[in-house]
């Protein structure tokens, strides 16, 4: 797999990365070695949270790494924005049974009077700060559905990396402002919502249920005017999307075997896509979102 450098961490990383690595509904072996064939294939950015299925998650992770921790880098998060920072990470160290995680970073940090208060001297972040000096975490920074929180974190200087949506159907403000600015300051981006939480791929509100979808055509090499069977994108076209649009990582998720066999075929069928096709998608995407309930990755979620 291509693999390229997570900013200017001087870390090498697959462009697609693995995550969602967990459902209760899977036997915790079959939930192991689906990780361990993402590994196997080369990815090596592997996502993760203590509030996925409430640490289930990172134990499936610590099992699935433990032969090849030194090849990967391992992001988990800080959940609970009113407990000490190090009580969360020596937690989050234990169930993955690891010394350190790679990336550390605070999740779903979307509302501007929140970082602020987080960000205040001795706050958490000076705490994360404080473990990264420890070697107990390599990088630190936020995953965010807020542009305007991404702004004030990096330009604060708290991103070593950043998380946010990069899809067809996503606030343009991350493509168009938050992308570059990180680029522009050397910030790893590992970008979720490629599939807009499956609302494009699937009929489906949100999470909740793997991947599945009828079979449709390749690319649409129509136009925008063409005639369309299923208002719904395919995996491929979502994938292609976000890799042309250029992330350091494109984070997938592979809770279950079809989904990482999906998330594969689509990388490596990838050719970059043209100012025509983006738009296209992007288009269509409205309609395969249509009906599905609020994209709460965005600041106006309804729309």
């Amino acid at each position: 797999m291509i693999k390229r450098e997570l900013g200017k961490t001087g870390v090498q990383v697959s462009i697609i990365g693995a995550g969602d690595l967990a459902d209760r509904a899977l036997p915790f072996g079959e939930s192991v070695a689906t990780v361990q064939r993402a590994i196997s294939y080369g990815i090596n950015v592997i996502d993760t949270a203590p509030g996925y299925e409430d640490g289930y998650s990172e134990e499936i992770v610590g099992a699935a790494i433990k032969l090849r921790r030194a090849d990967l880098f391992v992001i988990t998060k800080i959940d609970d924005f009113d407990r000490p920072v190090h009580v969360q990470l020596a937690e989050s160290l234990e169930r993955l049974d690891c010394d350190h995680v790679d990336g550390y970073v605070f999740h779903g940090l979307s509302d501007i009077a929140l970082y602020k208060h987080l960000s205040r001297p001795g706050g958490l972040f000076d705490e994360l700060a404080a473990l990264k000096a420890r070697g107990l975490v390599r990088f630190g920074g936020i995953s965010s559905h807020q542009p305007e929180v991404l702004l004030h974190a990096i330009l604060d200087g708290h991103c070593d990396i950043a998380m946010f949506p990069i899809g067809a159907f996503v606030d343009r403000r991350y493509i168009d402002e938050t992308l570059p600015l990180c680029r522009e300051r050397g910030i790893g981006t590992v970008c979720f919502k490629t599939f807009g939480a499956g609302k494009l791929v699937t009929d489906t509100e949100g999470y909740g249920r793997p991947v599945v979808q009828r079979p449709r055509g390749k690319l649409s090499s129509g136009g925008i005017n063409a005639p369309l069977t299923d208002t719904r994108l395919s995996i491929e076209e979502c994938v292609h999307y976000t890799l042309t649009v250029n992330p350091d990582v494109a984070l997938l998720g592979m809770s279950f075997v079809n989904e990482m066999k999906c998330a594969i075929a689509a990388y490596e069928s990838f050719v970059p896509l043209d100012d025509h096709q983006l738009r296209d998608i992007e288009l269509r995407a409205v309609n395969a979102r249509a009906g599905k309930g609020p994209c709460w990755w965005n600041p106006d979620p309804n729309a």
